[in-house]
């Protein structure tokens, strides 16, 4: 099974792609965490006064140096709504995005993968009629490991765990539970919580129930470049025909 990668840039009102066109210079990498925005901020050249003023405006300074390698910056910001946002569009058309978004000379710059190349043609298809967007290239990725920044971001894999459900893990984890052979059990680890064993277990199916969902599409992707499936598995949902 091949992968299809597609790297496009668009123009569209964006205060941080604004920004990057009005400073050449600058590159605005861009990532969504579940409740905020982070943007790392570059340059080779020295700032202005004014950049540094648009910048303060951005969010939260957690990091800003400036020396003889140019200006580096780190802001954390309130999420905005993606609620119609060119993301919301990605999964509308079975597309992952790969993040982060690079602004860059007043374009965003953006990577998708996908199982099917009907879905990137159809995406782009669907951002031309009302962006201004330029492809950059469309690859089949084949036979080779998935790249690394397409990793799972951890907001992601922990979505939909509740407090209980997540501690339930970590202690479940912390006490060998998943170590083969196990170095306890469900009745030990329930005797050093304040709840019934009962209690305790169905925290910790949902939980791992909800993580095996959430990483499910990052799983396909990990085993979708292989040459083939290891246990050999039918999955056309036919019953196995019993020899004679």
């Amino acid at each position: 099974m091949s992968l299809y990668e597609a790297s496009f840039r668009v123009k569209h009102e964006c205060p941080y792609r604004e920004i990057s066109e009005r400073h050449p210079d600058l590159t605005i990498r861009e990532w969504y965490l579940s409740d905020c925005q982070v943007l790392e901020i570059t340059s080779p050249e020295t700032p202005t006064d004014d950049l540094l003023s648009e910048i303060d405006g951005l969010g939260t300074i957690l990091h800003r140096s400036i020396d003889e390698s140019g200006l580096h910056v780190v802001t954390q910001s309130c999420l905005c709504s993606l609620e119609g946002s060119i993301i919301d569009r990605f999964e509308e058309y079975n597309c992952l995005y790969q993040p982060p978004t690079i602004h860059r000379q007043g374009w965003e710059h953006y990577t998708v993968i996908a199982f099917d190349e009907a879905d990137v043609r159809e995406l782009i298809r669907n951002l031309e009629a009302d962006r201004n967007i330029d492809v950059l290239s469309k690859t089949a990725i084949a036979e080779q490991a998935i790249p690394h920044s397409m990793l799972a971001p951890v907001d992601r894999l922990f979505e939909g765990l509740t407090d209980r459900q997540r501690a339930a893990l970590r202690l479940a984890l912390e006490s060998g539970y998943y170590e083969q052979p196990r170095k306890t059990s469900l009745r030990d680890l329930a005797d050093r919580t304040a709840v019934a064993r009962s209690t305790y277990e169905e925290h910790l199916r949902k939980a791992e129930n909800k993580l095996l969902t959430n990483a499910g599409e990052f799983l396909r992707l990990v085993t979708a470049t292989g040459t083939g499936d290891p246990l050999d598995v039918d999955r056309s949902g036919a019953p196995e025909q019993s020899a004679d």
